[in-house]
């Protein structure tokens, strides 16, 4: 796998991340006794490279959980603690914080209810319109894509991609299911 010109296959998580990698999990680890605020400080100030006044991250930290309708007492809560909908916003804050180059959600609106969907999916607008970077969205579902814009769609089966399209394919799934590329 080549990231920004460099091969990245047996790079740990640790050097993916400081070159701007985001990965989103599907069912993300709980991590008792790490804060999620301290947990994203701590990435932000690796990621920067330099110490990052605690009133500063705060400010930076209330206004991306307000974004998110996020209880500003779940900045204190140990990370990935909570339902799926919290773990979920939990990870798009991670993302709006640290602003990754390559942003890559598996499943994000695997087990949310609509209104979680669309939070979520504010989210990722956000990102994509503070960032230049580029994200990649792993889903089962069209609901997330709904709300946003989409450059880009690739239906795969078994391993293979077997239809390119962009907004017009997801519009085409919505209606038509699956099955019609399959019958193809």
């Amino acid at each position: 796998i080549w990231f920004q010109g460099k091969k990245i296959n047996e790079e740990p998580v640790d050097k993916r991340a400081k070159a701007g990698m985001f990965l989103s999990f599907q069912s993300p680890l709980e991590v008792p006794g790490l804060s999620l605020s301290s947990f994203i400080r701590s990435a932000l100030e690796q990621r920067r490279g330099e110490r990052i006044r605690l009133w500063d991250f705060r400010k930076e930290l209330a206004k991306a959980m307000e974004l998110l309708q996020m209880d500003p007492s779940y900045a204190d809560r140990d990370l990935n603690v909570g339902f799926s909908g919290e773990k979920k916003k939990a990870e798009i804050l991670q993302m709006l914080m640290l602003k990754p180059n390559l942003a890559i959600l598996d499943e994000t609106d695997s087990g949310l209810d609509v209104d979680a969907v669309r939070t979520v999916s504010k989210g990722v607008e956000e990102y994509q319109k503070d960032r230049d970077g580029s994200l990649l969205i792993i889903t089962h579902s069209t609901r997330i894509l709904e709300s946003l814009p989409v450059d880009a769609a690739h239906v795969m089966e078994n391993g293979v991609i077997v239809k390119n399209g962009g907004a017009e394919l997801v519009d085409e799934i919505n209606e038509n299911g699956f099955g019609i590329i399959k019958a193809e």
